[in-house]
């Protein structure tokens, strides 16, 4: 419980105090999505009929993208041209905040991947780059920058697409630096060597990676992750992450294994999935997360993202909408003050949830009380109860109530699977709390017209609903506290 509480806070902090330092093969994705309806008439080939083009960060610079989306402050360094590519990559990044200082003008073109797609299916891609290696000089403008960047860095990621930013030379200089600095420092591997990525913290493969290494195909499962398991050793790396697709993630330590299972989700694309698990799993170690805790939250995150088609990053306001899902929260972790609840509404909102708002004493809770929530969760996606503090059930009520406290009446309301938030108002009315909190539906039980709701017409007035749920008959905490001393 409080491990899901640090996690969930974590999450909505953004993970804000941390600076990353992503270093390898920038490019950029473009797509043309369109339709297809003949074949050309010139070839055997699919004519499409271009709808829309979009154009994102791919490569190391989609891991920039993930760290961002979770709040992470980034530095990016790599290679790029001087051409058009270069520019649209250089403006998204920038607007995403991303440091570019150690960024490298290359003499060949900023690489580029173009996917044609048609119905959510890939037709074609098209990759612009240079085979040419490229000149000692630009290397080692990177590895004097990249060298700078780790002094200040809470984490560093090797992101390698095999494109040649990531030499052995600048991976062993970057290990060793970050080692000595004691930050953790991982690498997101391509080709059929990992020497060069000896000391890192963690190396993050997918079972084909690991397959092209070790020479043994993914079908064997298990004499694969027996062979990864000794590479640990002889590389001298703290452990192995293997993202293993549906199959989950496993990290493997010199003398044992850690699975992390998927959850399950309708895939649409894996594009980018493994650049959502190394952000994700480098912001949590730096926070300083355990690698079981980390790689559980990385593998959630990935869950997300192939969801999604195109290279889409993973975003903190997605997290803290999976984690804060009613039937996996906590009850502490639903009882909030204004501010926490305030972040938490416009992670919500940034999710699409419409949120639901009503309020009471909740003095004994009876099947009127019940009925009410259930009411309150068929009108939304998040339903948020306000709750008279003990002061204001005093003033209402009489000296004699509540009959069970504040916390009390709280930890019981956040217990329930219909709420998904709790907060106590010490107000003779919510109508500060409802102003604050600008609900989609104000809900209320009882024999109530709109004009007598409090915070009616201001919940009107920003697009919002009324909805008033009648009472049960005889369902009371009254009529509760009569039967029970008539019995007495």
């Amino acid at each position: 419980m409080k491990e899901q509480s640090r996690l969930l806070s974590l999450i909505e902090s953004g993970f804000a105090a941390l600076r990353i330092l992503i270093i390898g093969d920038v490019m950029l994705d473009r797509s043309i999505w369109g339709d297809v309806d003949r074949i050309s008439p010139e070839a055997p080939v699919p004519v499409l009929r271009s709808v829309r083009t979009t154009s994102a960060p791919g490569g190391a610079a989609n891991v920039a993208m993930n760290l961002v989306g979770l709040g992470v402050s980034v530095d990016q360094a790599g290679f790029w041209g001087d051409d058009a590519e270069m520019r649209e990559l250089r403006g998204l990044l920038a607007s995403a905040n991303v440091d570019l200082s150690g960024m490298v003008a290359s003499c060949h073109p900023t690489i580029s991947k173009t996917r044609v797609t048609s119905r959510n299916q890939q037709l074609l891609r098209l990759d612009v780059e240079s085979a040419e290696p490229r000149p000692a000089a630009e290397h080692q403008a990177l590895l004097e920058r990249a060298l700078e960047l780790v002094r200040t860095a809470d984490a560093v990621i090797l992101s390698d697409y095999d494109k040649g930013a990531l030499t052995a030379p600048l991976c062993q200089a970057v290990i060793a630096l970050a080692r000595q600095r004691r930050i953790p420092v991982l690498a997101d591997p391509k080709g059929r060597d990992f020497s060069k990525y000896a000391g890192t913290t963690t190396i993050c493969p997918n079972l084909q990676e690991l397959g092209l290494v070790t020479g043994i195909p993914s079908r064997n499962l298990a004499a694969l992750l027996a062979a990864a398991q000794q590479l640990v050793g002889q590389l001298g790396i703290d452990y192995m992450t293997v993202t293993m697709s549906e199959k989950g993630i496993r990290i493997l330590y010199p003398g044992s294994m850690f699975h992390s299972p998927t959850r399950a989700r309708e895939v649409f694309d894996v594009t980018g999935a493994g650049d959502t698990v190394i952000a994700t799993l480098a912001a949590s170690l730096a926070a300083g997360l355990d690698p079981e805790t980390a790689v559980t939250l990385a593998n959630i995150a990935a869950g997300i993202v192939v969801a999604k088609t195109g290279t889409a990053p993973i975003s903190r306001h997605e997290l803290v909408a999976e984690f804060t899902a009613s039937a996996q929260m906590k009850a502490p972790d639903k009882i909030l003050d204004l501010p926490h609840l305030l972040v938490r509404l416009a992670e919500w909102r940034a999710s699409g949830d419409r949120i639901v708002f009503t309020n009471g004493c909740f003095d004994i809770l009876h099947v009127g009380h019940i009925t009410l929530l259930e009411q309150c969760r068929e009108f939304g996606d998040k339903v948020i109860i306000g709750l008279n503090s003990d002061a204001s059930v005093r003033q209402l009520k009489g000296p004699t109530r509540p009959l069970v406290s504040e916390s009390e009446r709280a930890r019981v309301l956040a217990a329930l699977g219909a709420t998904d938030a709790v907060i106590i108002f010490d107000q003779p009315t919510p109508l500060e709390l409802i102003q604050a909190v600008r609900p989609d539906v104000l809900v209320k039980g009882g024999d109530y017209t709109a004009s007598t709701i409090v915070g009616a017409d201001d919940v009107v007035t920003w697009g919002g609903r009324v909805e008033i749920v009648p009472t049960v008959t005889g369902a009371s905490t009254t009529n509760t506290i009569r039967k029970m001393t008539s019995s007495h």
